[in-house]
């Protein structure tokens, strides 16, 4: 089979390699489409560090072309959603469902201590336990069900219910996801701050209350302005002065939202007086879980996520660097790999 290993920093090599056989509790994923994320493009410049050589790609669906002997969930010919985390199932982190916390977790192709192989390939391994029949969904949209499962989980995280007003900084592919993640439970008003008119445009067509140009003006004094303070400030560009804006737009008793990833390396500064006299919260979210990634399928089955409107490239394995390259451009929304071709 073919796959896109990633042999340096900076070296994507497209090769032969032998296709994977099942053990008893797995099974081999012909696969149908793989997007592209922001953790893919780390791995590639070295900010994630991994063990070369190794196949990236973790939000990926496609059939099931092999089984394992003990597999009973599944047969060949099934269409199904990879959840990339593998995860103990004994820690105390999984006996109590959070399972994007495992002590011992591997995701294949994405961000773990331990990683394996992923679906930047012809053909990917997965455990039985980690696919979700996806019924006649395009694989292009069911590609995407990882990173709604992220963005259900980061909903869960921001405790936000019907009618809870937000602030949603940053719209690229995981801010327009939690835009209707959070639509779909009933929040509202829902304000988003980006900078690029062709996202904020898409915001609003997706169902944004309010859509901020934050080169504009400064986008925390517009949202107050229009919809007031917001029970969650949800930040999700990774960058300091961002989280600072969702912090600073936070009404007293809210909660400010990490969804982005901030580098390691950075620090940022914050009143504890502030947060313990103004009764706030300051949380993070992290991947996604078993039930999240479960959820997710089961909106993109029914139709409550529009997925096609954010995916603006299909690309082959030769083409990764490309995509890579136009993502740091920030070029179009959601890259998605199709090793073999368009369905």
């Amino acid at each position: 089979m073919r796959v896109a290993s990633l042999t340096d920093v900076g070296e994507i090599e497209v090769r032969e390699q032998d296709q994977p056989e099942p053990g008893p509790n797995e099974v081999v994923l012909r696969v149908g489409a793989c997007g592209i994320c922001t953790t893919d493009l780390h791995m590639y410049h070295g900010s994630f560090a991994v063990d070369f050589p190794v196949v990236p790609g973790h939000e990926s669906a496609g059939t099931v072309a092999e089984i394992g002997d003990d597999v009973t969930r599944v047969a060949p010919g099934d269409r199904v959603a990879m959840n990339p985390t593998v995860s103990c199932g004994a820690c105390s982190y999984c006996k109590r469902g959070e399972t994007n916390l495992c002590e011992s977790a591997t995701s294949i192709g994405g961000a773990a201590d331990r990683v394996l192989d992923g679906s930047f390939a012809d053909y990917v391994l997965v455990p039985e336990a980690n696919v979700e029949p996806v019924g006649d969904m395009p694989f292009r949209h069911a590609a995407l069900a990882e990173p709604l499962g992220c963005c259900v989980h980061a909903a869960d995280r921001s405790g936000v219910g019907q009618a809870d007003s937000v602030a949603i900084i940053g719209a690229g592919p995981i801010g327009l996801l939690l835009l209707q993640t959070l639509r779909n439970r009933g929040a509202g008003p829902i304000a988003v701050s980006e900078l690029d008119p062709k996202r904020r445009e898409l915001a609003a067509e997706l169902g944004a209350d309010l859509v901020v140009d934050p080169e504009a003006g400064d986008p925390v004094e517009t949202i107050r302005e229009e919809i007031g303070e917001v029970d969650a400030g949800i930040e999700v560009v990774g960058l300091v002065p961002t989280i600072e804006q969702a912090h600073e737009v936070t009404a007293k008793g809210g909660t400010t939202l990490i969804v982005g990833v901030p580098r390691q390396d950075v620090a940022m500064e914050i009143s504890p007086f502030d947060f313990f006299y103004n009764d706030l919260d300051l949380r993070g979210t992290f991947a996604l879980t078993r039930d999240s990634f479960q959820r997710a399928v089961s909106l993109l089955k029914h139709g409550r996520i529009d997925a096609d409107s954010l995916i603006t490239e299909e690309v082959g394995l030769e083409e990764i660097p490309a995509a890579f390259e136009q993502m740091e451009n920030n070029e179009g929304l959601k890259k998605v790999v199709v090793p073999g071709g368009s369905e």
